[in-house]
């Protein structure tokens, strides 16, 4: 049977984050989901699969259910399907970042960039000097990108401080961020944003849902996106890509 799987995050207060971990994994026990749920002051992140109706109850509950309190009202969210168990095991944790980046001195909850829909990126695309950066890791990268992109060679995110360090904003660079689902680029555009930035544009769902959203015919994407599961990536229609071996990546 088909899985349905749930890559999702927010930035929001979370004081109590140490407290819904237990809660959280019997959640998610309970409905006989596997994958990775990462809770943190600033919000959550993580990637669940399961049975679809899992799934939406899942969702439901973080959404509008007494345990967040309507926290999670803004969560973003993407699916996809996954012919095998893309996990093995359920593991809810608490982390001092939902993303690592720079130990929390970096607000994402603020100006993270002005976000655009992945109907509107292609022209944003074609608008002179641009410039189009990847904010994922390099290996993500040698296996697609956007047509045009800047790798800056990240072995690890929180590397994309240098990287935006060397940049001055005196020059007032157009700038326009993507990586797989949002999350690194809310925290990269509010990094960039708190050193002076003014022109900063953020790909709204990342790359997921542009390959989802935009037709094949029309993508300006090139190659195929990874994903941190055992499907190894997805291209357009995020269809299943697993024709890659783990040792190329």
């Amino acid at each position: 049977m088909p899985h349905t799987v749930a890559a999702l995050y927010q930035f929001t207060p979370l004081p109590d984050a140490d407290r819904l971990v237990a809660p959280l994994q019997a959640l998610c026990d309970g409905l006989a989901l596997t994958g990775t749920l990462l809770l943190a002051r600033e919000g959550i992140n993580g990637t669940v699969a399961g049975e679809t109706g899992a799934i939406d109850a899942f969702l439901a509950e973080l959404r509008t259910g007494p345990l967040l309190g309507g926290r999670l009202d803004g969560l973003e969210c993407k699916l996809s399907r996954a012919d095998n168990p893309p996990f093995r095991r359920m593991k809810v944790k608490l982390k001092p970042e939902i993303v690592t980046f720079d130990a929390g001195a970096t607000d994402p909850t603020g100006d993270v960039g002005a976000p655009v829909a992945p109907e509107d990126w292609n022209a944003l695309l074609d608008r002179p000097g641009l410039v189009l950066v990847d904010t994922r890791n390099r290996f993500e990268v040698a296996l697609g990108t956007f047509h045009g992109a800047e790798d800056p060679g990240l072995a690890r995110f929180s590397d994309f401080r240098a990287y935006a360090d060397a940049l001055d904003p005196a020059d007032e660079p157009d700038i326009a961020l993507f990586c797989t689902g949002g999350i690194r680029c809310e925290k990269a555009g509010a990094y960039l944003k708190a050193r002076g930035f003014r022109n900063v544009h953020l790909l709204r769902g990342g790359i997921l849902k542009y390959l989802e959203t935009v037709p094949e015919a029309e993508s300006r994407w090139r190659g195929d996106c990874f994903v941190f599961d055992g499907r190894i990536a997805l291209g357009h229609g995020l269809e299943e890509r697993g024709d890659h071996p783990p040792e190329a990546l």
